[in-house]
Order: structure tokens, then sequence, then C-alpha cells
């Protein structure tokens, strides 16, 4: 997926301020369904999706999908989150193997880190979110469109 570089929206956010930070976020994607999260190791990509996902109103507990390549979460609108997670990943059709273009697809929100690893199976409409690290406590946001 190429962005040619389309930022939108770049801010910084102490951790204490990431409900904020992820507000901005849901408010810019409007009804954009695939969100693409990308950041080093550790960078909080995450920690983020828990906080986009408790603002929609997911009750359920939010982890990292990392064996299970996929989580689904419910608002408490009955809105269905897909949560995907594809660092494992040897090849794109590990993805299609649990059915990630359905997913896609589906009309639900989809939550991707790692994304880098199916780029050809990313749908055009979609947005991407860069998380950077500034110190312990800091992160810089990058939203592309």
């Amino acid at each position: 997926m190429i962005f040619k570089n389309n930022i939108v929206l770049s801010f910084s956010y102490e951790l204490s301020e990431i409900k904020s930070a992820a507000l901005k976020i849901i408010h810019q994607a409007g009804d954009v369904k695939i969100w693409l999260f990308e950041g080093d190791m550790g960078a909080g990509k995450t920690t983020f999706i828990k906080e986009i996902c408790k603002n929609l109103g997911v009750a359920d507990t939010v982890t990292s999908p990392t064996f299970s390549l996929v989580n689904e979460y419910m608002t408490v609108n009955k809105e269905l989150i897909y949560h995907f997670d594809f660092y494992r990943l040897s090849h794109e059709t590990e993805a299609l193997d649990i059915g990630a273009d359905e997913y896609f697809f589906s009309g639900n929100l989809c939550l991707i880190e790692w994304a880098e690893k199916i780029p050809s199976l990313i749908p055009e409409s979609c947005i991407k979110i860069r998380i950077e690290p500034e110190n312990s406590n800091k992160r810089k946001v990058f939203l592309f469109k």
C-alpha cells in the first residue's frame, strides 16, 4: 500500500493522554474500516489499539493476537471489531488461510498490526497510523490516508 506521504494528522502525546490521542484518530478515520498500525516492536501499537477499542465501546479484554493472528471484539452496540497481528507470518498465504480477505471485506473495523507482511492483501481504502516513541512516556503519531 502506497500512501505517498499523505500525512493528514501528526501529533505527540504523553501516555496519560492516550484517550484523547485515540479519539483524534477515531475522528479522522471517518468511515474507513481498515486501519494499519505501523511502528517498531514496543512502540505502543497494541496499547493504542486497546484505547481505541475502549473508546469504541469494547468491554472485552483487548490483547495482542500474536499467536492466534486475529481477535474478535464486540462493542456495546453489537458491532464487531477485528484485531490482527501478522508479525509471525512467513508468507501472505498464511493470512489467506485464516480468511483475512473475508475479514477485510466484511464491513467491520479491522485493526491490523504488521500489515507490511501482507502488502498485496490490504484493500485500497485504508488508513495507516504510525507510532514512534519519543521517550519512555511520549509517543508521536502520524496518520496517513
